[in-house]
């Protein structure tokens, strides 16, 4: 079984956004055995800065293959034993500027292709030990998953596979930033709870527009430099979520040889962290632990460090859990199924928001609807891909009664309807700023009345041309705003409502919106912004579900 976190493991008074961050699962399928006492190197980068480094080897003579974490979170916390016993030597870093490292430290940066690249120094260093055999894989969860990704981006020689789990591919688009607003709570909540230096928050700070910085963070953008096996984990609530997708797909379409074709993907219905069955508000069988046959971190690492890694090629290329009603005896879902791509097959279907609040798969008549956006007075955060507040499906009610909430909502259900894939929201809005937000929520609305997230996201007006440039708005000028939501799979029961919850602020999951067209922390500037949302005619807002056919 899967064991706790490196966080967890160094004690539950952390902090749970320390706890959860680390999300390694170390190993502990493989049989124990003897090992040697770990040794402690300094290893040199080529700046001459040295990296604690914790060298883990079996009894007996080598070399062995290498099991490699690379950690923010204190090496201390990972422990050599159970990869030792398997055969497997373990090697665990603490990275630049952090635990026993020298140097500055600055989250991910000096992972990447940039000016520092201490990942691929390291497994360098690696590779010329006299007790490696030329084979490392990776493994570890959140920013262990991460500094994976980066490492991989490199090619650097031994790497043989990888197995990220919570984590996400660029940096910019999943983890610092959301549709270009920035996530403010996971971050800085991340930070604190991770004890940064508060320098390390203004070098990402300072960049809100997608640049040469966060193309060093961002393994998408060189997929074809990847030359390895992956197994991407992640959650239908995780931080994550696209993320973790937008990996998998990435590798999988353009990544080099040995990594295009070779990658596989789990995603549960967890949110940061796996093997969940109470998520937020609800409860889940106890088949969402994890799919049957799929190879936990343990059996990864053995398939390629000490066989020859074709056992993989044989398994189901995705597994994804299908949820559905929770409680609700009979109902369809809640099951995993297997893919040979991401997404299956579905049907984008629009489901129209009318100006009386319905939502309905016919055009409405044309019409709109207004509210005030005061950025004093944002909607709070009630659930959703959060990571150091309540995340996950949430009842939505309370905020749902807000003036400046907009809400549309289907007729219940004559039947159960999948959703499967990526979801959009196309609003057609006008706004008295120059610059301001549009959120949008999808929830399950249940017989009883509860109206249960299932996903949601936003989209800071001033990157709806792209996330490369700003370009602010015309007060009054009605345009077209795509929202992306992610992706979920779920099945809206029969008697359900599917409802769509509309507004301009989600806090403190991100960063409300000042509604001046400053630059982004110039000052302490507010405005309120009155919003107007277009209905039906030619300018039809509505959601977009990839709707799978029985």
């Amino acid at each position: 079984e899967m064991g706790r976190t490196a966080e967890e493991r160094r004690g539950e008074g952390n902090g749970k956004a320390r706890r959860v961050a680390a999300c390694l699962w170390l190993l502990l399928t493989l049989p124990l055995a003897s090992c040697a006492q770990k040794q402690t190197v300094m290893v040199p980068m080529a700046d001459g800065v040295k990296l604690a480094t914790d060298v883990w080897l079996p009894s007996g003579d080598g070399p062995w293959p290498v099991a490699l974490a690379r950690t923010p979170y204190n090496k201390d916390g990972i422990k050599g034993e159970a990869a030792n016993g398997a055969g497997m030597a373990l090697v665990v870093q603490d990275v630049r500027g952090r635990g026993a490292s020298e140097g500055e430290a600055r989250p991910f940066f000096a992972d990447g292709w940039g000016a520092h690249k201490d990942g691929l120094e390291t497994a360098e260093w690696i590779v010329s030990q006299p007790w490696c055999n030329g084979k490392i894989a990776t493994f570890g969860g959140s920013a262990v998953g991460i500094t994976q990704y980066l490492l991989a981006g490199n090619d650097p020689p031994g790497l043989v596979a990888c197995y990220p789990v919570v984590a996400c591919a660029s940096l910019y688009h999943s983890a610092f930033f959301e549709g270009g607003a920035f996530r403010k709570c996971l971050v800085e909540g991340w930070y604190k709870g991770a004890q940064w230096p508060d320098y390390a928050m203004e070098e990402p700070r300072g960049h809100p527009v997608y640049d040469d910085l966060w193309r060093s963070v961002d393994l998408t953008t060189r997929a074809a430099s990847v030359k390895v096996p992956m197994m991407h984990v992640g959650g239908w609530h995780d931080i994550f979520t696209q993320g973790t997708i937008d990996a998998f797909t990435a590798l999988q379409a353009r990544g080099g040889e040995g990594a295009k074709g070779r990658q596989h993907l789990v995603m549960g219905p967890w949110a940061h962290g796996i093997k969940q069955t109470k998520v937020g508000e609800l409860q889940y069988p106890d088949n969402a632990k994890w799919p049957e046959g799929a190879p936990d971190e343990g059996q990864w690492l053995q398939t390629f460090l000490l066989e020859d890694g074709t056992a993989a090629d044989q398994l189901p290329t995705v597994w994804y859990y299908v949820a559905g009603a929770a409680g609700e005896e009979g109902a369809p879902g809640n099951e995993w199924r297997t893919a040979d791509a991401w997404p299956p097959p579905s049907t984008a279907t629009k489901l129209y928001l009318a100006a009386d609040g319905r939502l309905t798969g016919d055009l409405p008549p044309a019409g709109e609807l207004q509210y005030a956006y005061d950025p004093a007075n944002p909607v709070p955060t009630k659930g959703g891909r959060n990571l150091t507040i309540p995340a996950g499906p949430f009842d939505q009610r309370e905020v749902e009664s807000r003036p400046d909430v907009l809400v549309f909502s289907s007729e219940p259900l004559a039947e159960a309807l999948e959703a499967t894939g990526r979801v959009t929201v196309r609003l057609f809005a006008a706004s008295s700023a120059k610059d301001t937000d549009f959120t949008a929520k999808l929830t399950d609305v249940y017989p009883d009345g509860r109206s249960m997230l299932v996903a949601d996201g936003v989209l800071r007006a001033r990157f709806r041309e792209g996330f490369d440039r700003e370009t602010l708005l015309e007060p009054g000028r009605a345009y077209e705003f795509a929202i992306d939501l992610q992706s979920t799979s779920l099945i809206f029961n029969q008697g359900h409502r599917i409802r769509v919850a509309v507004s301009s602020s989600n806090a403190p999951r991100f960063d409300p919106n000042p509604n001046t067209g400053d630059p982004w922390r110039a000052n302490d500037r507010t405005a309120v912004a009155e919003q107007t949302v277009k209905v039906g005619g030619d300018a039809a807002s509505c959601i977009v579900l990839p709707v799978v056919r029985p």
